[in-house]
């Protein structure tokens, strides 16, 4: 709603109320035709597509203001609505198309985001495409129909006098060499410096939690009351803690806890967050549980939080295989160790089963011939002391499942001395498995697992909150080469390798990689289509290249990372806004020129008309992330201004990069556009007559104006 309020307030300050109102109508009619293709896909609304919806504002108006404004300036020339509007529709079709194409073509890769990053954002590039192709519709067919309508011929205005723009601008295209050696010499500069004083990368941005989750972990047989005692004694030291809401706690092994809680897990304690506006960061309330809960004797606790966006377990995951597993345990006893060595790293699990006894019965197959028995029999007879012996089954009336008939032994003969003395049928009789069995103790297996047909262990360890994840993994990477180097492990058959988020991040930035590079393909083939000339599609996707300028002007003056996500995101969202503002001056410069205009009064005239589209439509988009990207939040209804609300802290890096990027590119739309054109297109005496419009134009009977 605060989107929707300022992008309305600057087209009201810029246009007429009749214009303005007709501009505004272009947000709810996208909206709703937008989620009506949404609802029709089999599509629900979530934080994604709500987010995809306030980015989607201040672009949904772009289309509106070209033909709008279009109309607005020939009806201060003293044309009718009707002829004005009609003449908006067909002269800008193109450039609208164009516009709003390469919109759609920059968002498109991220329809095919492969993994589970890919299933949490693919709601963004959906939501985007419905909603920006129903504003075209909108634009080019309702907005002129009612302009006609409600519109109201203007008395002639007076020819206004140029400004400063006009005076820069002027400047610019006479030292255009000048202006291109500056904007190159930012490109190089600024992301240099970024990678010297930026604040490095992130995967996801971190949010603060709604809810955290203490885990409790002990050794040993312990019975449940023993179990419930010690945790009881956690939960005392957090009842009535300070931030902390409600407090739920359960009992047992592996805590509930969605089947992710480590082996040794005796009992999760899930607590919930007070209102963030009432209570100090979560970090820190979780640092001072920490301290808290050391020296409860028996057990060792850790402390989390769920991560934000895609489950991808614990922050530091590595995988130890090898095809010999000889070895492997003592190399992950070692990790783990050396890991508690590295500043910022916690809740450390080295991935070994729990310490324990597991009773071997070794039959002596030679012994039990003579007996007449064999090992499937003597498995029978000890499953009476186990898990018991199926002998048929039974279905309830009424049921969907068969019951299982077991057979046991009474629950006191349930030990394991009960082993020695059982007995199994042969022809000649019972006899003792213990004349051909013997029992040994042997260490605890565990869970094996295998990856790719070879035995891996995973060590898992956090990082601690508010701590990047990049530099901390180099640490570990480093800390891997140095123990195999040392020990020679890789001679031995033994390998690691980085999983979990750290294979995520790497998937998702050669994902967005492509996907910007794909976008960049098909912005070109829509602008070749356009113009029909390479020299203009060159003009506007150098402009969408310098604008990451301004992505990482923004991130240094935020003091923010670069996120993987939600920065990528951002600067494929950017490419498609760009490249629109570009494709109306261009498009404006060209027809100029078609109608015989000098090259230099083509460029200042190209400037001077479309001036006040650009900023306006650069303002907008600008103005509908600007709250979310500065974590403003205004409730209207409450009269409550809030900051860095966790609903925006989902978003902010990549309405950053719109808002600082975008900012950045229309300066050089403004500026080094023109000069672009002064330096490269033909002069005056070397220009050749074409048909104009590109193919867009002449597919949509472009006109010439009067």
């Amino acid at each position: 709603l605060t989107a929707v309020v300022l992008v309305f307030i600057v087209i009201l300050f810029a246009l007429s109320v009749r214009s303005s109102i007709l501009i505004g109508m272009a947000i709810p009619a996208s909206f709703l035709m937008g989620i009506l293709g949404l609802q029709m896909a089999g599509l629900t609304v979530n934080l994604v597509v709500l987010f995809s919806l306030i980015l989607a504002v201040g672009m949904l108006v772009d289309d509106a203001i070209i033909v709008t404004e279009y109309a607005e300036r020939r009806m201060s020339e003293g044309m009718e609505p009707k002829t004005a509007f009609a003449e908006a529709s067909h002269r800008m079709a193109g450039p609208v198309i164009a516009s709003t194409m390469t919109r759609i073509a920059a968002f498109s890769p991220l329809l095919f985001w492969p993994g589970i990053v890919g299933e949490f954002m693919k709601y963004m590039p959906i939501t985007l495409i419905a909603t920006l192709s129903a504003s075209m519709l909108y634009a080019l067919i309702f907005a002129p129909t009612l302009g006609a309508i409600i519109a109201r011929p203007f008395d002639p205005e007076a020819p206004k006098k140029d400004g400063g723009y006009m005076w820069l601008v002027g400047k610019a295209v006479r030292h255009p060499v000048i202006v291109l050696m500056l904007a190159v010499g930012a490109l190089v500069a600024v992301p240099y410096t970024y990678g010297q004083v930026g604040k490095g990368v992130e995967f996801f941005p971190n949010v603060e939690p709604d809810y955290g989750l203490l885990y409790v972990k002990s050794r040993g047989n312990l019975s449940i009351e023993e179990k419930d005692d010690l945790v009881r004694q956690a939960e005392e030291r957090l009842l009535g803690w300070p931030g902390i809401e409600t407090i739920y706690t359960r009992v047992g092994s592996g805590g509930g806890a969605g089947g992710d809680a480590p082996a040794d897990v005796i009992g999760t304690i899930q607590y919930e967050f007070v209102d963030w506006r009432e209570r100090k960061p979560a970090r820190e309330i979780l640092a001072d549980i920490r301290a808290a809960m050391v020296g409860i004797p028996g057990v060792d606790i850790e402390v989390s939080v769920p991560a934000a966006g895609p489950p991808t377990g614990k922050a530091i995951q590595i995988r130890l295989s090898a095809d010999d597993p000889s070895g492997l345990n003592d190399v992950a006893r070692e990790v783990g160790a050396r890991l508690a060595n590295i500043a910022d790293v916690t809740d450390i699990a080295n991935g070994l089963p729990l310490p324990g006894v597991d009773w071997e019965l070794q039959v002596d197959r030679a012994q039990a011939s003579r007996y007449g028995a064999s090992p499937g029999s003597v498995g029978s007879v000890v499953q009476l002391v186990t898990t018991g012996l199926k002998l048929s089954d039974f279905r309830p009336a009424g049921a969907d499942n068969a019951v299982d008939i077991l057979l046991r032994l009474p629950p006191e003969q349930r030990t394991i001395s009960m082993l020695d003395q059982l007995r199994v049928e042969t022809g000649g009789g019972p006899v003792p498995i213990s004349n051909f069995v013997t029992r040994v103790a042997a260490p605890t297996v565990g869970t094996l697992t295998r990856i790719n047909g070879s035995r891996t262990i995973t060590v898992q360890a956090g990082i601690r909150e508010g701590v990047q994840a990049d530099p901390v993994r180099k640490q570990v990477s480093q800390m891997l080469d140095e123990v195999f180097a040392e020990r020679g492990l890789t001679d031995q058959g033994m390998r690691w390798e980085m999983a979990g988020e750290d294979v995520e991040q790497a998937e998702a930035g050669a994902f967005l990689s492509k996907a910007f590079g794909a976008a960049i393909f098909l912005i070109f083939v829509v602008l070749l289509a356009q113009f029909n000339k390479f020299i203009s599609v060159g003009l506007v996707l150098s402009a969408v290249i310098m604008s990451t300028i301004g992505v990482f002007l923004g991130l240094m003056i935020m003091g923010q990372p670069f996120g993987v996500v939600m920065s990528g995101i951002g600067v494929i969202a950017l490419a498609g806004v760009v490249v629109n503002n570009n494709i109306v001056l261009i498009a404006t410069y060209d027809q100029l020129r078609e109608e015989g205009m000098a090259k230099m009064d083509a460029i200042l005239e190209t400037c001077r008309e479309r001036a006040r589209p650009v900023v306006l439509t650069a303002l907008t988009a600008i103005l509908g992330v600007a709250p979310i990207a500065f974590g403003l939040n205004l409730e209207l209804l409450t009269h409550e201004t809030t900051f860095g609300a966790p609903s925006t802290q989902w978003w902010i890096s990549l309405s950053s990069a719109i808002v600082f990027g975008l900012a950045f590119a229309t300066v050089l739309t403004l500026i080094v556009t023109p000069s672009l054109l002064m330096l490269v297109t033909p002069g005056d005496g070397k220009r050749k007559k074409r048909a104009g419009g590109g193919w867009f134009g002449r597919i949509f009977g472009r006109r010439r104006a009067a």
